[in-house]
Order: structure tokens, then sequence, then C-alpha cells
């Protein structure tokens, strides 16, 4: 297969070409030769600083709280080396291999801008780590989102330098064998080029947009569940018209209840029960599904702008900058990482929001009160269990779900003696999205397994076009429950098919769409 070649210039990034690049997709990303040029320029621009006595945070100073402190010119080298390895102070466990990935290409794309100063051999460097499968091996904790995220990106450093720790080809080696069985050769950093490797919020932006792209696929397969939920308890769709959505027209609600409509649509039980059913109205969690996962949909199409700008952000200080022949270096705070975190925070809540609707439907369904269907949906209830365990299951998820929607972005603890008395817990933040999504996989697995299984004891009629669809894959997976099993495998299962964009790919087939609305 032929690979597909990716120019970054710091500026033109999207969403899910990171995604790409962090899961090792079939794409060589390389520097634009516009950002090259630029680099050029505004690396220049720092060597005539050092030509000079003036003392410049980053170039010829310590840093944070000893800033003050002038470093001699030939140190300036041994500057930034000590830089890095002093900063290498994460600990737990390290981030994925797809995440690690999403924050190199992520520093490379910020270096591309051309504000930070620095050689274009850096961005070569880290594209080629890239290229060849050498990831650095960077604890998950350790950042408080000050200058952003310091400790992670420091062990990502060492290993530029050849130094730390890496993996190739699932090895973990020492980074300078690392960079060797791959064939380059370690960075001599040069003043400016450690600093403008730490600072920034790459960390919790790949942590968090790795985690905003799962949950809006998510939020298209809670559609699918809800859709299969709603037949098999033999709700009306009549909630989710056009009509009543342009009364309170929110983007999110419209676009949740047109994929419900299409979802439904040509539905054999809704025909079966349309007249004579003595229900005036259903709960809140089938006949609200526009509204609640509407809401989610808003939410996430907000932390998508966000992303979007935080990608092709220049996050460095100082940030230099140049024109008409002359530049400026800017001490700033681009760095920090409230807007970032206090986006990530509302990933976890959307999740949380749709792991609750979820979990209420699929009590209805296993609740024989509530559904009409036999308890827990086994065929012989009492001899067997069948399915009750999944609401317990899922409902443990939810209790995780609530703990992590707790928001991290107010929780600043001031660090750096004082100097940065403000930050965003924006890795906290970002963890805590990743990890909530996760618990949403399951939650939504689950519903899925017992909607199934509901539309199972419904035949011979036939649900909804999509809701078939969407159900017959599962089905080739999981096959129907008759007597108890364990039911773990089925879940993780099912799972695989959430994170795989199966399920994902049936709705947006049927029902259109994709990212958050």
């Amino acid at each position: 297969m032929t690979q597909r070649s990716m120019e970054i210039d710091g500026r033109s990034l999207v969403l899910e070409d990171l995604a790409v690049v962090a899961r090792g997709g079939n794409v060589r990303p390389f520097l634009a030769d516009r950002a090259r040029e630029r680099m050029r320029v505004t690396r220049g621009a720092v060597e005539e600083i050092l030509k000079g006595d003036e003392a410049v945070y980053g170039i010829n100073t310590g840093f944070g709280k000893l800033s003050d402190v002038r470093v001699a010119p030939e140190r300036l080298r041994e500057l930034q080396l000590n830089l890095v390895r002093s900063h290498a102070c994460g600990v737990g466990e390290p981030l994925t291999r797809e995440e690690t990935r999403a924050m190199m290409f992520l520093r490379a794309n910020v270096l591309a801008s051309g504000h930070s100063g620095v050689r274009s051999e850096l961005v070569d460097l880290l594209l080629e780590l890239l290229h060849r499968d050498v990831t650095p091996i960077v604890p998950r904790e350790g950042s408080v989102g000050a200058s952003g995220d310091l400790a992670p990106a420091a062990h990502m450093a060492l290993v530029l330098v050849g130094e730390g720790e890496a993996m190739v080809g699932g090895e973990p080696l020492p980074g300078g064998e690392a960079l060797a069985r791959a064939g380059l050769e370690p960075a001599r950093l040069e003043a400016k080029e450690g600093l403008a490797l730490l600072n920034g919020t790459q960390a919790m932006t790949a942590v968090g947009t790795l985690a905003l792209l799962r949950a809006e696929a998510l939020t298209d397969a809670a559609e699918l569940a809800g859709a299969a939920s709603l037949e098999g308890l033999r709700g009306s769709p009549d909630p989710f018209s056009e009509e009543i959505q342009a009364l309170r027209p929110h983007p999110g609600q419209r676009a949740s209840a047109e994929r419900l409509r299409r979802l439904l649509r040509d539905s054999e039980i809704r025909e079966s029960h349309r007249y004579g059913d003595p229900r005036v109205q259903d709960a809140y969690s089938l006949r609200c599904m526009p509204q609640v996962h509407g809401a989610v949909r808003d939410t996430l199409a907000f932390v998508r702008g966000v992303f979007e700008v935080e990608v092709n952000a220049a996050t460095d200080n100082p940030l230099v900058t140049s024109g008409d022949g002359s530049y400026r270096l800017l001490s700033n705070g681009n760095f920090h990482g409230q807007p970032v975190a206090s986006a990530a925070d509302q990933i976890a809540i959307a999740a949380a929001t749709l792991a609750t609707i979820s979990e209420r439907r699929t009590d209805r369904l296993l609740n024989p009160d509530l559904s009409g269907l036999p308890a827990f949906l086994t065929p012989e209830p009492g001899l067997r269990s069948g399915m009750m365990m999944l609401q317990v299951t899922a409902a443990a998820q939810v209790a995780s779900c609530r703990q992590l929607a707790a928001p991290a972005a107010v929780g600043t603890i001031p660090t750096g003696a004082s100097k940065e008395d403000h930050v965003s817990m924006g890795m906290h933040a970002a963890d805590k999205a990743r990890a909530a999504v996760t618990c949403l996989e399951r939650v939504l697995a689950i519903e899925l397994l017992a909607s199934a299984q509901a539309l199972h004891l419904l035949r011979p009629l036939r649900a909804g076009v999509g809701v078939e669809e969407g159900i017959a894959l599962v089905r080739e997976h999981v096959p129907h429950l008759e007597e108890d099993r364990p039911l773990a495998p089925d879940i993780s299962r099912v799972v695989g098919l959430l994170r795989d964009g199966s399920i994902t790919a049936v709705v947006r087939r049927y029902a259109g769409g994709s990212q958050a609305l």
C-alpha cells in the first residue's frame, strides 16, 4: 500500500489527522518548506540575541524562579540539557503508544509554526521517530499543566538526546540504543531548544483529543443503543419528530432526533403497537433521548472547537515573531493549560451524562415490571439469572463516571516556589476524560447486549432498518443468550466493536453525520 504523505506547517493540523498518526496509520508526516523557512528566520533571531549582552528568559537565563540567574554563553548547551534531565520527573503507568505518538506529533507541529526559535532539525527528528516507530516511555503522572506538560514532555525530549527510555518493536530500550537501532543520531540541544521541547500543552491536548474523538464516536453509538432499547421496550418515536425539535432548536438536539428517526425507519415493532397501546408517555430515558444526547453533542462540539485551536497554537515561552527584517521576543503565558483543562473536564461530564441515561434504559430492559419481557431477559427466570448482572456492572461504571466528572480544572496548587502560582491541572482533566470515555464504552456495550436480547424475544417482528443492521453486527460476535454463561467476554467483544468504529460506521451509514454534530 502506498504511504500517504502529510505536510505539517504548525497552522493547519486537523484532529482526525492527529488520530491517524497516533495510531500508526499508513501516513508519513513531513515538514513543509514554508514552515522550514519560518523556522530558519526565527532561529536566526535567537542567534542574533546570543551575540549581545541582553538577558533573555529561556535563552541565557535560568528557568521559573531562577529566571533572574544569568548563564554564561559557553554553558548554554549544558543549560538546555540540564533542563530536560531535571524535569523528567514523571511517575506512574506510561502513556499509551497512541497518546505518546500524538504528543510527539503535536510538539513537532508546534515547533513547525516558527515561533519557538529552534532549528528545523528538531522537527525532522521527531517526525523520524514517528516514522520509525520509536516511542518514548512517558509516565502518565507528574504534570500540573503550569508551563504546560513539563514532566511528560521532558521524558519525550530525553529520547531525542539519546537518554531516557523508548519502545522499539515492542521492546523497552535505553534512549540511545533505541535511536541507534532506528539508525538515528541523538540531537545536541542548542540555546532555547530544551525549553522549546518542554513548554506547552501537547501531552494534555494529545490525551484529550483522543478521548474527544472516542466520545464523538460513542455519541453516535449511543443513538443506536437508545433506538434499540426503545424498540425492545416498545416505546414511541413520536417525541423525536422534527416538529417538536424545531420548537427548541438546539443543534445537538435536532441532530440526535434526526439520527434516531433514521435508525427507527420502517419498524415493524412500532407498527405492532401503534394503536391500542395503553401507555400515554414513555420514561424520560426513552422520550428525552434527543434532549440528553443532544446536550452531549453540543458540549463535544464546544470541546472540538477548543482543541482545533490548540493543536495549531504557539505555546512556547518566550515566543519569537519576525517581520520586515525585525524580530521580537514575547514573554507570555500561552503554555498555560486552562483552555484544554476546562474543555477536557467537559468530556468527562458528557461521558457521564450518556452513561447515566444508558444505564437507566438497560435497567428498564431487564426489569419485568417495566419491560413486559421475561425477567432479566432469560427464558427461564429463577432457574437462570440471565442478564441480571449486566445492570449491576453498568451501575458500577456509572458510579466511576460520576466520580470522574468532578472537575480537575479548578484544582490549582501553586508550584515552582510560587512563581507558577496558578496551574490548570490539564493533564488530570484529560486523563479523567480518557477514563470516563472507557467507562462509557462499557455501559453502552452492556445496553447493546441487553437490547439485542430483547429484540430477539420480540421476533418475528423487526426493528427499524438501522437498528437491525447494528444489532446484526453485535450478533456476529455475541450469540443470543439461552443458557447462563459468563457475560464478561460478551461485554469485551462489543467494547471492541465500539472501539474499532464498526458500530459507529453502521450508525453513520444509516443516520448520517460525523464528528459531534
